[in-house]
């Protein structure tokens, strides 16, 4: 078993407390990101999971065990880093096997690992090559590798991606996904690229100022986010958001005035100053009629996608995903449309008040937050 709790975890250096009383369950098998801006304590956590920083409270729990003030070698825990630590003069075959052959393992158990880290990875070919013959992405398979042939309970990765090109960081992602699904392990992936952490988690731990917000599928935080930060991290380009106040007969009225009625909002729910999102992608358009009339000042086309930042009276600047489209560009007249059951609704604390109605899938938000 590769399960990871933490409780009550906490870390202060001096008088500056950066990881607020953590709870967190991380189960066997799972794949786990971490994510959040930068400060938010993300690579501190998961430092305090491997013994690399001390927990100045609370408890770390490996496989159902106190390791709380345990050395990282007793840890059962592999590292990998966004440096990617190879030893240049050596070859490939020698940096995968380091590690065993400093614990004097024996030769055939090396040659064994090492031959089923290189096909997995694939990197049979490059094992008598020395790590300046390599690609970039080919030297973090390596170190990767490295990391397999410990049999590690869980993998701890550390933004492992960032050295890398765009096309590396996309190949990088499909080969980690794949090794989890083969080697079925526990990781836990630290990035402050959401993409990466959308596309690679079965769940997603999203942190803001050492404290989590929620913790939960990718999916659940993109349809469900528990409140305005979440709404705003996930998803690219963020979350639009107009200020609003409760009206007559359960409406909402935006900030220029434009009356909307979301499903499922009542007006006891309401507070009285309020927050709507709407994701770029949920916005329509049109050359006609609709809630918002206003100019395109930017036409960011991509081809697959066009992201147009819409100035609208009263409100400022809004962005529309519009996939594939060609028929709208800079300095035109647009009319936007707000799908009422595609709306997000935030109270006066930023927590979101209604549940997204656009999908039925059912479970439940977790959310974990610290006093």
């Amino acid at each position: 078993m590769g399960g990871i709790v933490l409780e009550n975890v906490c870390k202060s250096f001096g008088e500056v407390s950066i990881i607020k009383d953590i709870n967190l369950e991380i189960q066997d098998g799972e794949f786990v990101v971490f994510v959040g801006p930068s400060g938010c304590g993300k690579s501190t956590l998961l430092r305090m999971i491997t013994g690399l920083e001390e927990v100045s409270s609370g408890r770390v729990f490996i496989k159902g065990q106190d390791m709380t003030d345990e050395k990282p070698s007793s840890r059962s825990l592999a590292m990998v880093f966004q440096s990617y630590a190879l030893f240049p003069h050596i070859s490939v075959r020698d940096n995968i096997s380091f590690g065993l052959r400093i614990s004097k393992a024996p030769k055939e158990l090396i040659e064994e690992k090492v031959s089923y880290a290189a096909k997995t990875l694939g990197l049979e070919k490059l094992l008598d090559r020395k790590p300046r013959e390599l690609s970039g992405g080919q030297q973090q398979r390596v170190a990767i590798g490295r990391a397999i042939v410990r049999d590690p309970t869980a993998f701890m990765f550390d933004e492992p991606l960032s050295n890398l090109d765009a096309a590396l960081r996309v190949q990088m992602r499909v080969e980690l996904i794949r090794l989890h699904d083969s080697l079925k392990t526990t990781m836990v992936y630290v990035t402050h690229d959401q993409v990466e952490a959308m596309t690679m988690a079965n769940r997603i731990v999203v942190l803001q100022a050492g404290r989590i917000e929620q913790f939960d599928t990718p999916v659940e935080l993109y349809d469900r986010p528990v409140n305005k930060f979440v709404a705003g991290f996930i998803g690219s380009p963020k979350m639009n958001f107009v200020s609003a106040q409760p009206a007559a007969d359960n409406q909402i009225r935006l900030v220029d005035g434009t009356l909307i009625s979301v499903p499922g909002i009542a007006h006891e729910d309401m507070t009285s100053n309020m927050t709507v999102g709407i994701r770029p992608e949920h916005l329509e358009y049109s050359h006609e009629q609709g809630d918002w009339c206003g100019t395109i000042v930017v036409e960011e086309q991509l081809g697959s996608d066009a992201f147009l930042i819409v100035e609208i009276p009263g409100v400022g600047s809004v962005t529309v995903r519009a996939v594939g489209e060609r028929n709208y560009h800079g300095g035109e007249t647009i009319y936007l449309t707000l799908p009422r059951h595609r709306c997000h609704v935030f109270d006066n604390h930023d927590n979101r008040i209604s549940p997204n109605l656009s999908t039925q899938c059912t479970g439940t938000v977790t959310a974990l937050h610290s006093a």
